[in-house]
């Protein structure tokens, strides 16, 4: 199990304070090296979102059940079901709360999905 300390370094935007866990702007890249992964499926894009995030909260002490909250941003609302549908692959029986956003672009033309997400681990 990864301590406070070790999650910021995998990734910048992983914020602990206390049991909470936030994860901001995870994206589909890969954690250890930030490579992009170099799909333009948005599908493919989720999977491996979705994956980092479970890393994440696993690497924490936690699991995906501990998911309380995501925001979505996509830059095409066209692709929302495909996304939604692969999102809940992750989490079946678990009910975040959750925002949809959609927006012009995302730090790069390639990325068409980004995801912050908020997990909650009991002591």
């Amino acid at each position: 199990m990864a301590g406070p300390r070790q999650l910021r370094k995998l990734l910048d935007g992983v914020l602990t304070i206390g049991s909470d866990l936030d994860l901001h702007s995870v994206l589909h890249t890969i954690i250890d090296t930030a490579a992009d992964i170099g799909s333009s499926d948005p599908v493919e894009q989720t999977h491996k979102v979705m994956q980092n995030i479970r890393q994440l909260i696993e690497e924490a002490g936690g699991s995906m059940e501990h998911l309380c909250k995501v925001v979505v941003y996509l830059t095409d609302i066209r692709h929302r079901e495909a996304v939604y549908r692969t999102m809940g692959e992750y989490i079946k029986g678990v009910h975040p709360v959750s925002t949809g956003v959609v927006v012009t672009c995302l730090a790069r033309p390639s990325w068409l999905v980004e995801i912050d997400a908020t997990a909650v681990i009991p002591d």
